[in-house]
């Protein structure tokens, strides 16, 4: 196979870029369809309400450079409707991802279904939880309890921090576009979006999938 010279390489940024500016018509063929690009824009610092909050900045160095199993990011995935909502968990080293449809979008629904989905493994497979500053996260000192687990929070406004589990909300919203009414989806659809996203092979991960690589090293995904 010839390979294109690195002079020829056009990045995605550039893609995405060019569409935005010269022709906004090919929007429909990007992968999430966003017809205009957000323009991040500063914000003022807000004080957090979160009792017991763990900054992120002082989680260790080896959780950030991805070095062990065990510590996981979680996110909101919010309904057209502003009541269901989606708990999404993403283990950060091996991308394993867990999807729970929650009928509302409230701190207890929340705290649920991490502890659900996380007692399910072993300690050594959950290690921390890594959140926004979201109101459906203030039990993270509950659930630490449960699961016996250490939290931390992005910077307010810095969902970035958390980029993980970002990654793989934009992959959900392939398959559940913003504006569509939670209400009217299945648990038997979010699970089939849930095991497409764990077989799915990634460069990150050398082409093995999430799955492969988690079972490696924690053992098979539970019932």
């Amino acid at each position: 196979m010839r390979y294109l010279q690195s002079s020829n390489y056009v990045c995605p940024e550039s893609i995405y870029q060019f569409i935005d500016k010269k022709e906004p018509e090919l929007y429909v063929f990007l992968a999430r369809a966003h017809k205009k690009r957000k323009t991040k824009r500063p914000y003022r610092a807000k004080q957090s309400r979160i009792a017991g909050r763990v900054s992120i900045k002082d989680r260790p160095n080896s959780v950030n450079l991805r070095q062990n199993f065990g510590h996981w990011e979680s996110d909101s995935v919010v309904s057209s409707c502003r009541k269901a909502a989606l708990n999404v968990l993403v283990e950060r080293k091996s991308r394993l991802t867990h999807i729970t449809l929650l009928t509302s979008k409230t701190a207890k629904q929340n705290h649920q279904a991490i502890v659900k989905r996380l007692k399910k493994h072993n300690n050594e497979a959950v290690t921390s939880i890594t959140y926004d500053n979201g109101s459906e996260n203030t039990l993270h000192k509950e659930t630490n309890h449960r699961l016996q687990t250490q939290s931390y929070f992005c910077e307010p406004y810095h969902s970035w921090e958390k980029g993980s589990v970002e990654q793989v909300n934009g992959l959900i919203r392939r398959f559940i576009p913003k504006g569509t009414d939670f209400s009217e989806i299945s648990h038997k659809f979010i699970n089939q979006i849930e095991k497409l996203l764990n077989n799915r092979p990634k460069r990150c991960l050398n082409y093995q999938t999430p799955y492969e690589v988690f079972r490696k090293h924690c053992g098979a995904l539970p019932s």
